[in-house]
């Protein structure tokens, strides 16, 4: 968010305050000074090399975990808020999340709440964070939140962690499978077609088949590596789009095998993030609210929020996540029995458990099955260009020892 030079009277001191803070827009944060008894009297964006510090480098989840565990350790030995802050922030490594954790101490010195402050900073607090952080402080249990955030957000980068290891392992085997078999058909392949031409024999067809995909990649390498590099840019800007990421997110999920990891993934990030926010005393339509924007998956998203019209109308959870037929018969069973008992929030800490689980054994499964099944491909692919330029050879072997 931009950084915003703003000039304001305290209300009832009449002192004239000023200072930097982020935010959205300067409507904001004239609203944000209001509640804090700062009558703005100007507001301006600040520019040029005074911008220097700003965070530039990204805030990573695990940087978010460590951090709130931290500070739910310093706040239940009795420490100040504002120490807490102050003490965490000094020390980080990160300069992007110490300058962040400057501005959220400056504004809780300045009056602010927790959360408000959190909630200027939306890319590293998000809206499940700030809820919470809401609840901790109106129930004034905020280190027995901050725990359940640390524990929450180490679980959700567990889960992302899972995906990393089912997709990067295979990516990075087609990618250098792909790089060999270009170098080959590009530096390779053309000292072979030189040699054939002049023997003056037929060639078999395979290897006119790889002689001519030689001589294409030759031709347009550079149109082919272009072409890739904006077929991915294409996809990513499309994929940031809202009618792009619901059909990329609703493709893969019809994907064999990894459709299936992805589903349990988002039941597994949905229980746990609606257990969450439910223990924390956050009521269940917000929960939702929150929880479809925390997804992670367009068509979850789209789903959580049918869920939620269908509560208000006076409907349980159990009813519509049955006719929605995203979540297992297992879960929506689970859920049932939760609700009926009073024990949702704990039902729902199971079936997260429970799934994440299953996808640490999944993914185990298809790596150690992926492995060999992709070195076979790249052997076979390899292993066939290798036959095709000396089958010739072994012709021109046979006529001459003939002769």
């Amino acid at each position: 968010m931009p950084v915003y030079v703003f000039r304001g009277r305290n209300v009832q001191s009449n002192e004239s305050i000023t200072g930097e803070r982020f935010s959205a827009s300067p409507q904001a944060l004239a609203a944000t000074l209001r509640r804090e008894q700062i009558a703005p009297i100007s507001i301006r964006e600040k520019k040029g090399p005074g911008m220097s510090w700003s965070p530039r480098r990204k805030v990573s989840q695990s940087e978010v975990a460590i951090f709130t565990r931290q500070f739910a350790v310093m706040l239940n030995a009795g420490l100040p808020l504002v120490q807490c802050l102050e003490a965490i922030g000094s020390q980080h490594a990160n300069a992007a999340f110490r300058n962040i954790l400057e501005q959220v101490r400056s504004d809780v010195e300045g009056g602010a709440t927790l959360s408000d402050a959190m909630a200027r900073h939306p890319r590293v607090f998000d809206p499940l964070f700030t809820n919470m952080i809401a609840a901790g402080e109106a129930g004034g249990m905020l280190d027995a939140i901050l725990q359940r955030l640390s524990t929450f957000i180490e679980k959700i980068v567990k889960l992302k962690r899972a995906v990393r290891s089912a997709m990067i392992y295979p990516a990075i085997i087609l990618f250098v499978a792909v790089t060999v078999v270009t170098v080959i058909m590009w530096k390779v392949i053309p000292v072979f077609r030189t040699l054939f031409e002049g023997f003056n024999v037929e060639l078999p067809l395979i290897t006119r088949m790889v002689i001519a995909a030689s001589s294409f990649v030759e031709s347009y390498i550079l149109f082919i590596v272009a072409a890739l590099g904006l077929a991915a840019f294409g996809i990513r800007a499309y994929y940031r789009t809202e009618n792009g990421r619901h059909i990329v997110d609703s493709s893969l999920l019809k994907v064999p095998i990894l459709g299936d990891i992805l589903r349990k993934i988002a039941v597994a990030r949905f229980t746990r993030t609606l257990a969450t926010l439910l223990t924390s005393g956050v009521p269940i339509l917000e929960g939702l609210d929150i929880t479809s924007k925390t997804s992670g998956n367009a068509v979850l998203e789209d789903v959580v929020k049918q869920l939620r019209k269908q509560i208000e109308e006076g409907k349980t959870l159990a009813e519509p996540m049955r006719l929605s037929r995203f979540f297992p018969a297992m879960v929506v069973q689970m859920i049932s029995v939760g609700e009926s008992t009073g024990e949702l929030d704990n039902m729902l800490v199971k079936v997260a458990d429970y799934y994440e689980d299953e996808v640490d054994v999944v993914v185990t499964n298809l790596l150690t099955i992926m492995e060999p099944v992709l070195m076979v491909i790249l052997g076979v692919i390899v292993g066939t260009i290798v036959i095709a330029m000396y089958m010739p050879l072994f012709k021109l072997i046979r006529v001459l020892s003939g002769a």
